[in-house]
């Protein structure tokens, strides 16, 4: 079991586990789980840490069809400039590898922020903690196991 996985038991948090084999060579872990799960990309989210001001990691949490809003997770944690973190500092932070980042017991507890589509879904799917392990669960509890704060985080993708 995974951090993530033992927390949400202690928590008594309903939740289900879905596996699936990950390909090591795909790049977009996020939509490689919607895809191999046969789920609808708004519903599955991907876990990113973001740096503030050169300094503070925070979490993000937004649909894997989406792009992060820099500027719009910058205003949801009061700060100016918000920029991708370092991988390394992802993972000496988070604990756990790229790819299965859970924003559920995390080793530090980042400040984490869920986009606001969350709300739109019963259930939503995030990273169980590696690889090829996902977490169904109601977002509002999502929020509650990592004290979140909802916000607009994403702007919309071109076509």
């Amino acid at each position: 079991m995974t951090p993530a996985i033992d927390a949400l038991k202690k928590a008594k948090v309903e939740f289900t586990i879905h596996e699936y084999h990950h390909e090591p060579g795909c790049d977009s872990y996020g939509l490689e789980a919607a895809e191999k799960l046969g789920l609808q990309l708004e519903q599955v989210f991907k876990t990113l840490v973001v740096q503030l001001d050169g300094k503070q990691l925070v979490v993000a949490i937004i649909p894997v069809a989406s792009k992060l809003s820099m500027k719009l997770i910058a205003k949801a944690a009061n700060a100016k400039k918000a920029v991708m973190a370092n991988a390394d500092d992802v993972q000496r932070s988070t604990g756990y590898k790229l790819g299965g980042v859970s924003p559920i017991a995390q080793k530090k507890a980042l400040k984490t922020y869920i986009d606001i589509s969350a709300e739109n879904h019963p259930q939503i799917y995030v990273s169980g903690g590696q690889r090829g392990l996902d977490i169904e669960l109601a977002p509002e509890q999502l929020q509650q196991m990592t004290k979140a704060q909802v916000s607009p985080l994403t702007s919309e993708l071109k076509s």
